[in-house]
C-alpha cells in the first residue's frame, strides 16, 4: 500500500533517536568487550590518585613520554603531563599547525564520597570510629549499611609517603556507617529525607575490642586500632594532619540484568567520561589537530583548587606547547574547540515527574549532546552556540555514532554544572558531550554498555 502525503512528510520532517538495540545489535559484542577494560578502569581507580597511576600506566604502554617544552615534537608523537598527582593531560600531536587549533576533550577523575576529618579517630561505648566529612552532592542516606574501603594517602613526618589501600582484596576487612533498625526508627522517620541521616552522623566503624594492658587505659578500643594501624603502616594519631583518606564503595563493577547490558559501579560520574576520552586519545595515530585530553579533580565541588579546571593549569599547558611551536596562544585558542565530556541524568520511569520526556536522554540511545547546563534559568552555564553543536553533530553522523540530546531534568526541578564554562573563559568553542546515567551521584550508579561504546566513538570521530 503507497505512503499517504501526511506519511511522507510525517517520514520527512519529523524524528525520533533510534534504540541502538533495535538498530544496531550488532553493536552489543563490541561494547561488551569494550567495557571489560572500562570496568577493570573503575575497580582499579576509585579516587583520583588511582585512576591518574591507571591513566599514566595505559598511556606509557601506548608510548606516551613526559611532556618536555624544550624539545620539539612532530606529528603523531604522544606526550603527557601530571598535575599533582591528581590530573593528568595526554597530547599526540597533529598534522596542522597548532595555530589551527586543538581539539581538546575535558572529563573528571573525581566523585562524590566520604573524606576523613583531620582528626578522624574517635572512641564511644566501647566502638572505634572515624569521623568524615562528605564530598560533592551526595544523598547522604545512601552510604549507610554498605560496605566501604579506604584509600589514600599518608605523609609521615619523615617524608614517607604511605599508600592506603583497606577493602578492596579478597579477604581483605570493609567499614561501615550504621542506621537505625525500623523497630526504633519513628523519630528518624519523621525526618526529611535529605536529614534521614545527617553529616555528623556519617561515623565509619573501625573497631569493637579493647587493647588489654595491666594499667587502665583511656579508650582502649580507639588505642587498639591505632596500633593496627602502626602495625601496618607504621603511623600515629598525628599522621592523619598529613593524610588525604577516601571512604568509597567497597563493591566491584558488575553486569546488571539479565541481558547483562547495564554496567553498575561506583565512580561512573565521570569516570565513564574519562575512560573513553583516554581510550580515544591512546588511539589517535596522526589526528589533523594536536589533542589534549584533560583528566581533571574536584568538579564535583565545583572545579576549584588547583587541580581543577577553575585554575588555569590546562591554561598553561597550552601555553607551553604555544610556546615550544611558536604560536601565539591566544589564536590557539580562538580556533580550538572543546567536549566536556560529562555525564546526564538518564530518564527514570520511576521517578518521571522531574523530567522532561522530549529533552531528556535514554539508556540505549547512545552518547548524550547537552547544550546547556546550568539551574532553572540557564544560571552557571556554558550555552553551546548553534554553529558548534552543527559542527560536533556532523562530527558524530559522519562517523555513524549513536547520539541524542538531553537536559538535566526539568527546568524548575534543579540542574547543575560541568568543566564547560571554564574552558569557554579561555576563549574556546565547548560542548557537553558525555553517557546517561542512573542513579547519579549514588554508591551504585547505571550505565547503559551500548552508550559508553557510543560515547568512545564520538570522542573517535571528535580527534580525527
Amino acid at each position: 500500500m503507497d505512503k499517504t502525503i501526511g506519511q511522507k512528510l510525517q517520514e520527512e520532517l519529523t524524528f525520533k533517536f533510534p534504540h541502538i538495540g533495535k538498530e544496531a545489535p550488532e553493536q552489543m559484542e563490541k561494547a561488551d568487550l569494550f567495557c571489560n577494560g572500562y570496568k577493570r578502569f573503575l575497580d582499579n581507580g576509585k579516587t583520583e590518585r588511582e585512576c591518574v597511576r591507571e591513566a599514566v600506566a595505559m598511556l606509557e604502554m601506548q608510548g606516551y613520554v613526559p611532556f618536555d617544552g624544550t624539545k620539539t615534537y612532530r606529528p603523531g608523537d604522544k606526550v603527557y603531563q601530571v598535575n599533582r598527582g591528581k590530573a593528568i593531560l595526554a597530547t599526540t600531536f597533529g598534522t596542522q599547525g597548532l595555530e589551527k587549533g586543538l581539539r581538546i576533550n575535558g572529563a573528571h577523575i573525581d566523585s562524590p564520597r566520604l573524606d576523613l576529618k583531620p582528626n578522624p579517630v574517635y572512641e564511644k561505648n566501647d566502638l572505634a570510629y572515624f569521623k568524615t566529612h562528605y564530598y560533592g552532592g551526595i544523598r547522604k542516606y545512601q552510604w549507610a549499611t554498605i560496605p566501604l574501603s579506604m584509600h589514600g594517602v599518608i605523609i609521615k613526618k619523615s617524608g614517607e609517603v604511605i599508600e592506603v589501600n583497606i577493602g578492596e582484596k579478597e579477604g581483605d576487612p570493609v567499614f561501615c556507617i550504621t542506621d537505625l533498625l525500623p523497630h526504633l526508627a519513628a523519630e528518624q522517620n519523621s525526618r526529611k529525607l535529605g536529614e534521614g541521616l545527617k553529616g555528623e552522623e556519617l561515623n565509619v566503624v573501625i573497631g569493637s575490642l579493647p587493647f588489654n594492658d595491666e594499667a587502665e587505659i583511656k579508650e582502649p578500643v580507639k588505642l587498639m586500632t591505632l596500633k593496627l594501624l602502626n602495625d601496618r603502616f607504621g603511623i600515629t594519631e598525628t599522621d592523619f594532619l598529613r593524610a588525604e583518606i577516601e571512604l568509597v564503595p567497597a563493591q566491584k563493577a558488575s553486569d546488571v540484568g539479565l541481558d547483562r547490558s547495564i554496567i553498575g559501579a561506583y565512580g561512573q560520574d565521570d569516570r565513564v567520561c574519562a575512560y573513553t576520552a583516554l581510550m580515544a586519545e591512546i588511539d589517535a595515530v596522526k589526528p589533523e589537530y594536536t589533542t589534549v585530553t584533560v583528566l581533571a579533580d574536584k568538579e564535583e565541588i565545583g572545579s576549584d583548587g588547583n587541580t581543577g579546571l577553575n585554575s588555569h593549569f590546562v591554561l598553561h599547558y597550552i601555553e607551553d606547547l604555544a610556546e615550544m611551536a611558536r604560536a601565539n596562544v591566544r589564536t590557539v585558542l580562538r580556533n580550538s574547540m572543546c567536549l566536556s565530556s560529562d555525564v546526564n541524568a538518564a530518564y527514570d520511569p520511576t521517578f518521571s515527574s522531574v523530567y522532561e520526556e522530549r529533552n531528556s536522554c535514554y539508556l540505549n540511545k547512545g552518547c548524550v549532546l547537552t547544550k546547556y547546563t546550568g539551574v532553572r534559568g540557564k544560571a552557571g552555564s556554558n550555552d553551546a552556540s548553534a554553529e558548534l553543536m552543527a559542527k560536533v553533530i556532523a562530527m558524530m553522523e559522519k562517523e555513524g555514532v549513536y547520539w541524542q540530546i538531553g537536559e538535566l531534568g526539568a527546568v524548575d526541578q534543579g540542574g547543575g554544572g560541568t568543566i564547560a564554562k571554564y574552558v569557554a573563559a579561555m576563549d574556546v568553542d565547548v560542548v557537553d558531550l558525555g553517557v546517561p546515567i542512573l542513579s547519579m551521584h549514588s554508591p551504585f550508579e547505571l550505565s547503559s554498555k551500548l552508550d559508553v561504546y557510543n560515547t568512545y566513538k564520538a570522542f573517535q570521530a571528535f580527534y580525527k
